[in-house]
């Protein structure tokens, strides 16, 4: 796979929001919006692979989504399972990777298998790495994390002190990947309603009024065409990003007078 261009984010990540709302709008069930919505889904990860998108991760159902009405979900596991076996060939067709996170236990059988033959399928493709996150909350990810370092300190392979952040990070279900540089969400709403919440913590937010079964191409550039123009400091300031960055110590830093050594500052420490 070739390098994206430098406003080309490597990892996007989306809320697909607003599938009942766009059918409602239309006098149509919302099952309808969902069926809508996967057309959208094959365009956006046509477009990323276009665009040489390194990971693109889709929120699909999240873990609350249990509490939506019985006959929703259920068509819902449905449309997920026939998804999964009609795109799955176009997937590896296309040098496609899927990897579906999240307690996929919870799910119907028939969909499990689904999901475990489209991500063999798929398994040794090198193009975009397409994620979806499915029965998936970040706290739920955060929490399994935590779990399996426990299970370790119980065996005696890690001590307790060792756990730090990096640590708990290669935990977590998408430990192997660039964390996200942007972050969409479709259909309106200003909120990342518990996805990615650990590896969301320095992505770039970007919120649409555009309804997912409307989002294509031309909603997906405007996207990027934000990102492109944010300046991503992580901790520096504008200045040091423009200057390409600074690795200069904080001993090596040079104070307000030009001076790199504080006591010919004129500042001293006080002796107790």
């Amino acid at each position: 796979m070739n390098d994206p261009a430098p406003s080309i984010p490597r990892h996007i990540a989306i809320i697909m929001d607003g599938n009942g709302r766009w059918a409602e709008r239309r006098s149509l069930p919302r099952f309808a919006g969902h069926r809508a919505g996967v057309e959208a889904v094959r365009e956006v990860v046509r477009a990323c692979s276009a665009l040489n998108v390194g990971v693109l991760t889709l929120f699909a159902f999240s873990s609350e989504n249990w509490r939506r009405p019985r006959i929703e979900v259920t068509l819902l596991m449905r449309l997920f399972t026939s998804a999964l076996a009609r795109e799955a060939k176009r997937l590896h067709g296309a040098n496609v990777r899927l990897r579906v996170i999240g307690g996929r236990a919870a799910f119907p059988a028939r969909l499990q298998r689904a999901i475990a033959d489209a991500e063999e399928l798929t398994r040794s493709n090198t193009g975009l790495e397409l994620v979806v996150a499915a029965n998936y909350g970040g706290r739920w990810d955060i929490a399994e994390a935590a779990r399996e370092l426990a299970r370790r300190v119980a065996r005696g392979e890690l001590a307790p002190d060792a756990i730090d952040e990096d640590l708990l990070g290669s935990a977590l279900s998408l430990a192997d990947l660039p964390e996200p540089d942007l972050f969409i969400r479709t259909g309106g709403e200003q909120r990342i309603s518990n996805f990615l919440l650990w590896q969301l913590a320095y992505c770039e937010l970007y919120f649409t009024d555009t309804l997912w079964p409307d989002f294509g191409v031309a909603a997906l550039q405007q996207a990027l065409g934000s990102f492109a123009r944010r300046q991503r400091r992580f901790g520096r300031t504008g200045d040091q990003v423009n200057a390409g960055g600074s690795s200069m110590s904080l001993e090596s830093a040079p104070l307000p007078d030009g001076t790199t050594d504080p006591d010919s500052s004129g500042v001293r420490a006080s002796s107790a």
